[in-house]
């Protein structure tokens, strides 16, 4: 038996790791090239694209470790050049891609979609406004792509989480960033010479953050029986494998 904290231990980690490596695939720059947009372009205005055609405020306030003005200048240019729906689509279409070309020798991977689409299928989105606008776009049908698509849901889904329980334990995510990445602060859009105090506090307060986001991360993989827990996770080993590299 494996247990929902094990579970979460175990998958939420790769989930996290796998769910964003597409972005700067190979596969994935070309689709955006194809619209007229660099890599980061396509980052920001395809991640965020998910959520319309909206102020950069508002994709800053999904994305939570960006400087409002990195996102704005991106957002801003990006959106001048392709309208962010079709980016959003556009981004979810090239992790399908890298997940076929990617995953498609590892193996039978429907089982672990099931389990995937299982965890993130009955998760109130209420305040998770990412994660909702990433399980609304359609999932593709042949498991190799879903397989993808299915991690970069569960990323959005613990990520929307995690910034959520910052919020409520009022630490910035900008100083929460800066205490686990600071090697991609000034990446971010941060002012690396002048980087933010992080107290005791701080810390205190982003490692109960952590505790309340697996928490509510074993809400959601909670619901997966035994075999649908070793599916999910031995699915994770393969793709594993296979992404080991990116």
């Amino acid at each position: 038996m494996i247990s929902t904290s094990e579970l979460v231990k175990r998958a939420c980690p790769r989930v996290g790791k796998f769910g964003a490596v597409f972005y700067f695939a190979p596969e994935n720059l070309a689709r955006g090239k194809a619209l007229g947009l660099g890599g980061f372009q396509f980052y920001v205005l395809g991640r965020g694209g998910v959520l319309g055609d909206v102020a950069p405020d508002v994709v800053g306030s999904a994305f939570g470790y960006f400087a409002p003005s990195l996102i704005e200048k991106i957002w801003v240019s990006a959106s001048a050049i392709c309208p962010p729906r079709v980016a959003g689509h556009e981004a979810m279409l090239g992790a399908a891609d890298v997940g076929r070309h990617r995953l498609s020798d590892i193996g039978d991977l429907s089982a672990f979609c099931a389990a995937a689409q299982s965890v993130s299928a009955p998760v109130n989105s209420a305040g998770l406004a990412l994660f909702a606008g990433v399980r609304a776009e359609p999932l593709p049908v042949d498991p190799p792509a879903a397989a993808m698509a299915n991690l970069v849901v569960l990323r959005e889904m613990r990520g929307s989480m995690f910034l959520a329980a910052l919020v409520a334990q009022g630490v910035s995510p900008r100083v929460a960033h800066f205490r686990q990445h600071p090697n991609d602060y000034a990446l971010f859009g941060w002012d690396e010479n002048d980087p933010p105090v992080v107290s005791e506090d701080d810390i205190a307060r982003i490692e109960q953050a952590e505790i309340v986001t697996d928490l509510l991360c074993a809400n959601a993989y909670g619901v997966l029986d035994d075999d649908a827990r070793r599916d999910l996770l031995e699915g994770l080993e393969r793709i594993e494998g296979a992404l080991g590299e990116l």
